[in-house]
C-alpha cells in the first residue's frame, strides 16, 4: 500500500482549541519561550474566532478560541477541555494528499482550497483521524508570509524568552482500550507509514497500571506518532484517566526537542513550568544501567531528568504536569544523543510519578 504520490515533509503546526487564547498564548510565551509571530481575529476581519501563532525553532503552535457561542470550537472545548484539534503536516501537494487519503479510506474534514494574500498562496485540505482530531495538509511552496494567508504578522522584538526548543520530536495519541491497532492500521493504509517501535504491557507496567504503544513513522522517519492504549491493571492507568477526561481518543502530549536539556529545563523551571518529579533512587545505579554519559548525574537528579539508552546512544527526557486543569495534555522535553528510543527503560519511573499525581487527584 505504499506508492504515495505526494510527500510529507514534516509537522507543519499544531492547533490548540482553548477557552482563552490570549492568556494561553501568553503562558506559552512566558514559560516555554515561544514568540508570537502572527494573529487572526476581529482586527483582521474574522468575526467568529481568534488565533495566535507562536513559534520557536521549527515549532509552530496555533492557539485558537471562539468569539461566538454555539460554535464547533466551543463544542470541542466543552467536551474535551483545552486540547489539540489539528496535527498539521507540510506536504508538497495538498490536493493529491487529500485525494489519496480519501481513496485509501480516510474521511474528509476539509476539501482542498487555495488561500491567497499579498505574500503568495497556499493550498489547504484536511482529513479526520482518531477522536475529533484532524490532519491538515499544508502546501506552502508558493508562500512567503509569516504563517498562512489571512494571518497578520506580529512585529515582535527579539525573543528574549527562548528556552532552546528546536523542533517536534514526536506527537502521542491516546486511544481507548482495544483501538490502538486499528488506528495504526489507519496510518499504514492511508499514509503508507510503518511501525517504527513497539512495546506492550509486559514491557511497561507498574504494580497498578500498564500500557501498550506502537510508534508510527513516515518513510523518512521525520514524522513519528506513538499510539497508546491502556492495558488492564489493578488500578486506572494514566491513559484511561486521559480518555475519561478528554472523553475520546486524542493527543496526549507533544515531545519537543532541545540541544541542551539541562539549560532548557532550568529556564523553564525558573519561569514556572511544573515537571513530574523523579525519585532520587532512580539515579542510584544510573551509570551501571546506562553507561557513560556526558552529563553530571547529580545535576540530572536535581532537575528530575530521565535517561535511557539503546544500541545507537542515549537520550534524556522529562515530562511536564498537565498544562490545564483537566489531566489531559502535557509536554515532553527531549534531547537525543544518538538514541532513537522512546524511553522504554524510563516508563516504570514515569508511570510511578504519574500515579502519584493521579492519587492526589483521586483518579488512581
Amino acid at each position: 500500500m505504499k506508492n504515495i504520490p505526494y510527500s510529507i515533509k514534516g509537522f507543519d503546526h499544531c492547533e490548540l482549541y482553548v477557552g482563552n487564547a490570549k492568556q494561553t498564548a501568553y503562558y506559552y510565551q512566558s514559560t516555554m519561550g515561544f514568540k508570537p509571530v502572527a494573529y487572526r481575529g476581529l482586527e483582521t476581519g474574522i468575526r467568529d474566532k481568534v488565533s495566535y501563532v507562536l513559534n520557536q525553532g521549527h515549532i509552530n503552535l496555533v492557539i485558537t478560541s471562539p468569539l461566538e457561542k454555539n460554535t464547533e470550537i466551543g463544542k470541542h472545548i466543552d467536551r474535551h477541555g483545552d486540547g489539540i484539534k489539528d496535527v498539521a503536516f507540510t506536504v508538497n501537494d495538498s490536493d493529491k494528499a487529500w485525494k489519496t487519503s480519501l481513496e485509501r479510506g480516510a474521511e474528509s474534514a476539509m476539501e482542498p482550497k487555495e488561500v491567497k494574500d499579498e505574500n503568495g498562496e497556499t493550498v489547504l485540505s484536511a482529513i479526520k483521524t482518531f477522536g475529533d482530531t484532524i490532519h491538515t495538509f499544508v502546501e506552502r511552496t508558493n508562500y512567503n508570509g509569516s504563517f498562512l494567508p489571512g494571518f497578520k504578522a506580529i512585529d515582535y522584538k527579539e525573543n528574549l524568552n527562548k528556552t532552546g526548543l528546536v523542533h517536534i520530536d514526536h506527537i502521542v495519541g491516546n486511544q481507548p482500550d482495544g483501538e490502538m491497532n486499528s488506528v495504526c492500521d489507519f496510518y499504514e493504509k492511508v499514509f503508507g507509514w510503518h511501525r517504527f517501535w513497539t512495546v506492550d504491557d509486559k514491557d511497561i507496567s507498574t504494580e497498578y497500571s500498564a500500557l501498550r504503544s506502537i510508534v508510527m513513522a513516515n518513510d523518512n522517519e521525520i514524522v513519528k506518532m506513538p499510539i497508546n492504549e491502556p492495558a488492564e491493571g489493578l488500578k486506572k492507568s494514566q491513559i484511561q484517566e486521559f480518555i475519561d477526561y478528554y472523553e475520546t481518543a486524542g493527543i496526549q502530549h507533544l515531545a519537543l526537542s532541545t540541544k541542551d536539556i539541562i539549560s532548557t529545563v532550568k529556564i523553564m523551571r525558573k519561569k514556572g513550568v511544573d515537571f513530574l518529579p523523579t525519585p532520587r533512587s532512580y539515579y542510584e545505579n544510573l551509570s551501571e544501567r546506562i553507561g557513560d554519559i556526558d552529563e553530571n548525574i547529580e545535576i540530572l537528579a536535581d532537575l528530575g531528568i530521565l535517561v535511557d539508552a539503546d544500541e545507537n546512544g542515549y537520550m534524556l527526557q522529562i515530562f511536564t504536569k498537565p498544562l490545564q486543569d483537566r489531566p489531559t495534555l502535557f509536554f515532553e522535553i527531549i534531547q537525543r544523543k544518538g538514541s532513537n528510543s522512546f524511553g522504554k527503560g524510563n516508563f516504570k519511573a514515569l508511570f510511578q510519578s504519574i500515579e502519584s499525581e493521579q492519587q492526589k487527584r483521586g483518579n488512581l
